[in-house]
């Protein structure tokens, strides 16, 4: 559909563009939630892979996890505004953050070489 919305000139708003949190950092986090307790998902290889690369790219720019992977999505053709679903202050603030970030090639490349295509539907 990314195509589609391109060549039509349809902006996009990605949801949950920090993947639950698990692009934010909280891969592997015991935080109960009333969503992740109601919401069950496990995630691929390939997106613990980017996960990882995210939290690395994060640590040698001394940044936080969140701010890597919206930089990167702001940044993507036709992304108009990502849906972050902020509960807390540092939701806001890093989001905010995320749009002075200017990420190298380099960096984007380690960022979308592990990426698998989701099947439609996949995710509910």
């Amino acid at each position: 559909m990314i195509p589609l919305c391109l060549d039509q000139g349809v902006g996009l708003l990605p949801y949950s563009p920090l993947a639950r949190g698990l692009l934010a950092g909280k891969r592997g986090s015991t935080r109960a939630t009333v969503r992740s307790s109601e919401d069950p998902h496990e995630y691929r290889e390939a997106d613990l892979a980017i996960a990882d690369v995210v939290r690395a790219i994060a640590d040698e720019r001394g940044v936080s996890a969140a701010q890597i992977a919206l930089a990167w999505l702001i940044r993507r053709p036709g992304v108009v505004a990502p849906i972050v679903g902020a509960t807390r202050l540092e939701h806001v603030t890093d989001a905010i953050a995320a749009t002075a970030l200017e990420l190298t090639d380099e960096e984007c490349r380690r960022l979308e070489d592990p990426y698998v295509p989701h099947r439609y539907g996949e995710f509910t």
